[in-house]
Protein backbone atom coordinates (compact mmCIF):
# COMPACT_ATOMS: atom_id res chain seq x y z
CA UNK A 1 0.00 0.00 0.00
CA UNK A 2 2.67 2.50 0.91
CA UNK A 3 4.41 2.09 -2.68
CA UNK A 4 1.53 3.22 -4.26
CA UNK A 5 0.68 5.86 -2.15
CA UNK A 6 4.31 6.94 -2.43
CA UNK A 7 3.94 6.99 -6.07
CA UNK A 8 0.92 8.94 -6.05
CA UNK A 9 2.39 11.55 -4.08
CA UNK A 10 5.46 11.46 -6.22
CA UNK A 11 3.36 12.11 -9.16
CA UNK A 12 1.49 14.77 -7.55
CA UNK A 13 4.70 16.69 -6.20
CA UNK A 14 6.80 16.40 -9.66
CA UNK A 15 3.19 18.26 -11.58
CA UNK A 16 3.57 20.95 -9.04
CA UNK A 17 7.19 21.40 -9.52
CA UNK A 18 6.44 21.53 -12.97
CA UNK A 19 3.55 24.18 -12.89
CA UNK A 20 6.00 26.15 -10.33
CA UNK A 21 9.12 25.61 -13.08
CA UNK A 22 7.40 26.93 -16.12
CA UNK A 23 5.59 29.65 -14.30
CA UNK A 24 9.18 31.34 -13.96
CA UNK A 25 11.14 29.80 -17.31
CA UNK A 26 10.94 26.62 -19.37
CA UNK A 27 14.71 26.25 -19.36
CA UNK A 28 14.78 25.84 -15.91
CA UNK A 29 15.66 22.33 -14.66
CA UNK A 30 14.53 21.26 -11.02
CA UNK A 31 15.92 18.26 -8.94
CA UNK A 32 14.18 17.17 -6.21
CA UNK A 33 15.82 16.00 -3.05
CA UNK A 34 13.55 13.79 -1.04
CA UNK A 35 13.70 14.25 2.85
CA UNK A 36 13.45 11.02 4.40
CA UNK A 37 14.80 11.87 7.90
CA UNK A 38 11.77 10.93 9.66
CA UNK A 39 11.09 7.48 7.66
CA UNK A 40 12.62 3.83 7.67
CA UNK A 41 14.91 2.49 5.20
CA UNK A 42 11.34 0.17 4.05
CA UNK A 43 9.93 3.79 3.17
CA UNK A 44 12.50 4.80 1.30
CA UNK A 45 12.78 1.72 -0.98
CA UNK A 46 8.91 1.89 -1.43
CA UNK A 47 9.40 5.69 -2.66
CA UNK A 48 13.16 4.41 -4.70
CA UNK A 49 10.71 1.76 -6.75
CA UNK A 50 8.50 5.02 -7.05
CA UNK A 51 11.21 6.26 -9.15
CA UNK A 52 12.82 8.55 -6.75
CA UNK A 53 16.40 8.67 -6.48
CA UNK A 54 17.98 11.62 -4.18
CA UNK A 55 17.31 11.16 -0.09
CA UNK A 56 18.15 13.61 1.89
CA UNK A 57 18.44 13.08 5.70
CA UNK A 58 19.68 15.53 8.42
CA UNK A 59 21.43 12.96 11.60
CA UNK A 60 25.08 11.53 10.06
CA UNK A 61 24.33 8.21 12.51
CA UNK A 62 20.89 8.07 10.21
CA UNK A 63 22.43 8.60 7.35
CA UNK A 64 25.30 5.97 8.16
CA UNK A 65 22.36 3.09 9.26
CA UNK A 66 20.14 3.65 5.75
CA UNK A 67 22.81 3.43 3.61
CA UNK A 68 24.25 0.31 5.57
CA UNK A 69 20.25 -0.77 4.83
CA UNK A 70 20.21 0.39 1.50
CA UNK A 71 23.54 -1.06 0.00
CA UNK A 72 21.94 -2.24 -2.75
CA UNK A 73 20.20 0.38 -4.08
CA UNK A 74 22.48 3.04 -6.43
CA UNK A 75 20.96 5.93 -3.82
CA UNK A 76 22.40 9.79 -4.36
CA UNK A 77 22.66 10.32 -0.93
CA UNK A 78 22.15 14.42 0.47
CA UNK A 79 23.06 15.71 3.72
CA UNK A 80 20.55 18.14 5.03
CA UNK A 81 20.92 19.00 8.28
CA UNK A 82 23.63 20.71 10.85
CA UNK A 83 27.04 19.33 10.72
CA UNK A 84 28.69 18.98 13.77
CA UNK A 85 32.80 19.04 13.62
CA UNK A 86 33.01 15.69 15.64
CA UNK A 87 30.60 14.21 12.85
CA UNK A 88 32.66 15.46 9.80
CA UNK A 89 35.12 11.63 9.66
CA UNK A 90 31.77 9.74 9.90
CA UNK A 91 30.07 11.67 7.44
CA UNK A 92 33.00 11.56 5.09
CA UNK A 93 33.68 8.04 4.91
CA UNK A 94 29.96 7.67 3.94
CA UNK A 95 30.22 9.55 0.55
CA UNK A 96 27.51 12.15 0.38
CA UNK A 97 26.52 13.20 -3.15
CA UNK A 98 26.44 17.16 -1.24
CA UNK A 99 26.61 18.71 1.77
CA UNK A 100 23.79 21.31 1.94
CA UNK A 101 24.54 22.78 5.11
CA UNK A 102 28.03 24.06 5.76
CA UNK A 103 27.22 27.42 7.96
CA UNK A 104 30.52 28.77 9.63
CA UNK A 105 34.11 29.48 8.26
CA UNK A 106 35.15 27.47 10.71
CA UNK A 107 33.28 24.15 9.56
CA UNK A 108 34.10 24.82 5.69
CA UNK A 109 38.12 24.74 6.78
CA UNK A 110 37.39 21.55 9.32
CA UNK A 111 36.20 20.13 6.44
CA UNK A 112 38.47 20.91 3.95
CA UNK A 113 41.18 19.56 6.17
CA UNK A 114 39.84 16.52 7.18
CA UNK A 115 39.33 15.83 3.16
CA UNK A 116 42.75 16.56 2.28
CA UNK A 117 43.89 14.24 4.86
CA UNK A 118 41.52 11.42 3.01
CA UNK A 119 42.44 12.60 -0.42
CA UNK A 120 38.98 13.15 -1.73
CA UNK A 121 36.78 16.43 -2.91
CA UNK A 122 33.79 16.76 -1.26
CA UNK A 123 30.94 18.91 -3.20
CA UNK A 124 29.36 21.70 -0.87
CA UNK A 125 26.53 24.35 -0.60
CA UNK A 126 27.04 27.25 1.80
CA UNK A 127 24.35 27.65 4.37
CA UNK A 128 23.00 31.28 4.02
CA UNK A 129 19.94 32.95 6.91
CA UNK A 130 18.43 34.43 4.56
CA UNK A 131 15.56 35.04 7.61
CA UNK A 132 18.08 36.31 9.76
CA UNK A 133 15.82 34.21 12.29
CA UNK A 134 17.81 33.41 15.64
CA UNK A 135 16.86 29.84 15.32
CA UNK A 136 18.32 29.23 12.15
CA UNK A 137 21.73 28.83 11.39
CA UNK A 138 23.98 30.22 8.28
CA UNK A 139 26.17 33.12 6.53
CA UNK A 140 24.48 36.35 6.56
CA UNK A 141 23.41 37.32 2.84
CA UNK A 142 24.97 40.73 3.19
CA UNK A 143 28.58 38.62 3.44
CA UNK A 144 27.80 35.84 1.23
CA UNK A 145 30.36 36.54 -1.88
CA UNK A 146 32.94 37.57 0.21
CA UNK A 147 32.84 34.53 2.17
CA UNK A 148 31.89 31.95 -0.73
CA UNK A 149 34.93 33.30 -3.09
CA UNK A 150 37.23 33.19 0.23
CA UNK A 151 36.24 29.63 0.72
CA UNK A 152 36.74 28.57 -3.17
CA UNK A 153 40.26 29.84 -2.98
CA UNK A 154 41.64 28.52 0.58
CA UNK A 155 39.61 25.55 0.65
CA UNK A 156 40.72 22.97 -2.04
CA UNK A 157 39.04 19.94 -1.16
CA UNK A 158 36.11 21.73 -1.24
CA UNK A 159 33.78 21.90 -4.26
CA UNK A 160 31.37 24.77 -3.87
CA UNK A 161 28.67 24.26 -5.36
CA UNK A 162 26.02 27.15 -4.42
CA UNK A 163 24.20 28.13 -1.50
CA UNK A 164 21.19 26.75 0.35
CA UNK A 165 18.63 28.47 2.68
CA UNK A 166 15.13 27.84 4.67
CA UNK A 167 12.52 29.95 3.61
CA UNK A 168 11.32 32.26 7.07
CA UNK A 169 8.87 30.75 9.53
CA UNK A 170 5.77 32.92 8.75
CA UNK A 171 2.63 33.04 7.20
CA UNK A 172 2.37 35.81 5.36
CA UNK A 173 3.41 34.48 1.20
CA UNK A 174 5.58 37.87 0.04
CA UNK A 175 7.69 37.79 3.25
CA UNK A 176 8.28 34.20 2.44
CA UNK A 177 8.71 35.35 -1.57
CA UNK A 178 10.99 38.17 -0.33
CA UNK A 179 13.27 35.82 1.19
CA UNK A 180 13.53 33.99 -1.70
CA UNK A 181 14.02 36.52 -4.03
CA UNK A 182 17.19 37.64 -1.74
CA UNK A 183 18.69 34.90 -1.67
CA UNK A 184 18.24 34.79 -5.78
CA UNK A 185 19.84 37.71 -5.94
CA UNK A 186 22.72 36.78 -4.11
CA UNK A 187 23.26 33.96 -5.80
CA UNK A 188 23.41 35.71 -8.94
CA UNK A 189 26.78 37.23 -7.77
CA UNK A 190 28.19 33.92 -7.08
CA UNK A 191 31.01 33.08 -9.56
CA UNK A 192 30.88 29.27 -10.46
CA UNK A 193 27.51 29.18 -8.45
CA UNK A 194 25.32 26.53 -9.80
CA UNK A 195 22.45 24.98 -6.99
CA UNK A 196 20.73 27.25 -5.45
CA UNK A 197 18.93 25.06 -3.05
CA UNK A 198 15.43 26.43 -1.62
CA UNK A 199 12.36 25.28 -0.87
CA UNK A 200 10.45 22.68 1.32
CA UNK A 201 7.30 21.07 1.60
CA UNK A 202 4.82 23.86 2.62
CA UNK A 203 7.09 26.72 0.14
CA UNK A 204 8.45 25.38 -2.79
CA UNK A 205 6.60 26.86 -5.63
CA UNK A 206 7.34 30.19 -3.89
CA UNK A 207 11.13 28.89 -3.83
CA UNK A 208 11.08 27.83 -7.48
CA UNK A 209 8.66 30.78 -8.81
CA UNK A 210 12.19 33.04 -7.37
CA UNK A 211 14.81 30.44 -9.02
CA UNK A 212 15.70 27.63 -6.57
CA UNK A 213 16.70 24.97 -8.96
CA UNK A 214 17.07 21.79 -6.01
CA UNK A 215 14.29 21.51 -3.28
CA UNK A 216 13.80 19.73 -0.54
CA UNK A 217 10.95 17.70 0.37
CA UNK A 218 9.98 15.50 3.23
CA UNK A 219 6.35 15.52 4.96
CA UNK A 220 4.37 16.09 1.13
CA UNK A 221 5.97 13.26 -0.22
CA UNK A 222 6.08 10.70 2.68
CA UNK A 223 2.42 11.41 4.12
Amino acid sequence: MKSKAFAKNLKRIIARIENARLSYSSHQIIKLIAVSKYHTSSDIECMYEAGQRAFGENKVQDLKSKTTDLATLPIEWHFVGTLQSNKINTLLSLKPSLVHSVDSLALALALDKKCQTRGMVQDILLQVNASKEDSKHGFALESISDIYAQITHTCANLRLKGIMTIGVNVDDKRQIAKCFEQTKKAFDTLQGAEILSMGMSGDFELAIQNGANMVRIGSALFE
